[in-house]
């Protein structure tokens, strides 16, 4: 427990803070109605004194958790001595965080700018591949989620495309491999994903004017539903890069940092992109991103007169937090720990689907899951309504976790928690997600979806 909890809101604080949030800008989806006055480790407390397990990391962001004690020590230390500079300014921290980051990726992965978000570091990303080819056609996945700046939003076709008018020119896609809903099927039911990868890019090249830069791909699609590559897949896709003259840049936003396993999930198959991009993870809940590349395309685009420049460029005290989480997270060896923890998770996800059919998909790695919600595991008819009650179920009883839902999918819960979550949090909050299920399906608008029926509310 904190050492201090808020005395409780009254109902007029309430009320009279709710007021006041209408003034903030409405972000196209719907606010929660939990307003949190603490956090600290996994856990979180509401105004009313209530404990809430965090399971998606705040913005899938906290890695080691809320108020890590070493990262708050390096935030006190940062702003009474070394916070923010002119942004041309080169510091100690800047350097020890390009230097961190370039021992532990691949080598030839060794050129890094520090930004503040994942929108600003795909931003970068897409720039640097656009001049070093001299191409301006980016691919990407149908799910995809790379930001909502302008280049990185374009590249994005899960969310947030409609009612701004024409998107940058030159943004392709290809299917999404979702194997649990794809129509690419072996003749034994299995998931054809190189036919549908090979199928996708017939269309590309169909649809490219000759001038194809790059593609951008998550390992692990997140706000897309926690789509996992197939194995194989991102090695397929490097080739399909070379064979075009593209670069491949990875954005690991979510992934990075140990999250599935790996320190980073590119090396889950051993493919080492052109750039990677990191954020989310790599500040464990403050603004930091990094565009990585190599020592060539550096020098190339520098030549070539690469101009990327930002308020926040390699800010001190954040990169000072950055390089603080490689050394916890190195020395600490999270990514064996989320493997580890991860099993346990996927094990309770799996005995919950067993339970209730309507969950139609486990899938993700480490501490990175995700579980799809169905009306009929026969026909995977999409249950967005039964996630949204479920989720808030949980909320109620303690227990905070994400549901996206897009079209074509069902409600699909992210499931994140920080990589220092204890075995004891991970099975507490399966058991609050198992009580959530049974509570919702008891009630009548979906009590026959339990037994794998349509219901008919």
């Amino acid at each position: 427990m904190p050492t201090t909890v808020q005395p409780p809101m009254t109902q007029e604080e309430d009320q009279a803070f709710w007021k006041s949030s209408q003034k903030l800008i409405r972000y196209g989806g719907s606010w929660s109605n939990v307003i949190v006055t603490k956090a600290k480790g996994t856990v979180m407390w509401d105004a009313n004194g209530k404990r809430i397990l965090d399971f998606t990391s705040g913005q899938m962001s906290s890695l080691l958790g809320h108020g890590h004690p070493e990262i708050s020590d390096v935030v006190d230390n940062g702003m009474r001595n070394l916070d923010h500079l002119f942004s041309a300014m080169v510091t100690k921290p800047v350097v020890e965080l390009a230097e961190r980051l370039s021992d532990m990726l691949p080598p030839g992965l060794n050129r890094c700018m520090f930004l503040s978000t994942g929108s600003e570091t795909n931003e970068a990303a897409l720039k640097l591949a656009k001049m070093y080819t001299g191409g301006y056609e980016v691919v990407s996945l149908s799910a995809s989620y790379h930001g909502m700046t302008h280049g990185a939003g374009a590249a994005t076709f899960s969310v947030g495309r409609k009612g701004y008018g024409p998107q940058l020119p030159g943004n392709l896609t290809l299917p999404v491999p979702y194997a649990y809903r794809s129509r690419f099927r072996h003749a034994d039911g299995s998931y054809d994903w190189k036919s549908e990868l090979e199928y996708g890019w017939s269309l590309v090249d169909c649809q490219s004017t000759g001038a194809l830069a790059c593609v951008i791909i998550e390992p692990i699609v997140s706000t897309g539903g926690i789509i996992t590559l197939p194995e194989g897949y991102l090695k397929e896709m490097k080739k399909h890069c070379e064979k075009r003259g593209m670069l491949l840049i990875v954005d690991e936003a979510q992934t990075g940092m140990g999250r599935t396993g790996d320190m980073f999930a590119f090396q889950h198959e051993g493919v080492t992109p052109d750039i990677l991009t990191l954020s989310k993870t790599l500040g464990a809940g403050l603004p930091l991103g990094a565009t990585i590349c190599t020592e060539e395309i550096e020098r190339v685009c520098n030549e070539r007169g690469f101009f990327y420049y930002t308020t926040h460029l390699n800010d001190p005290l954040v990169c000072a937090v950055g390089a603080k989480v490689c050394e916890i997270v190195e020395r600490d060896d999270f990514p064996a720990q989320a493997r580890r923890k991860g099993e346990i998770l996927r094990k309770g996800l799996l005995d919950l689907q067993k339970k209730y059919p309507c969950i139609g998909d486990v899938r993700g790695r480490g501490l990175m899951m995700g579980i799809e919600i169905v009306l009929d595991p026969e026909t995977k008819e999409p249950a967005d309504s039964l996630g949204t009650a479920i989720s808030a179920r949980a909320m109620e009883t303690g227990l905070s976790c994400n549901v996206v839902q897009l079209k074509g999918m069902g409600g699909t819960f992210r499931i994140a928690p920080p990589l220092t979550i204890l075995d004891e949090e991970i099975l507490e909050g399966i058991d609050i997600l198992d009580k959530a299920f049974e509570h919702v399906l008891a009630q009548d608008d979906f009590r026959n979806v339990a037994q794998g029926q349509k219901s008919n509310p």
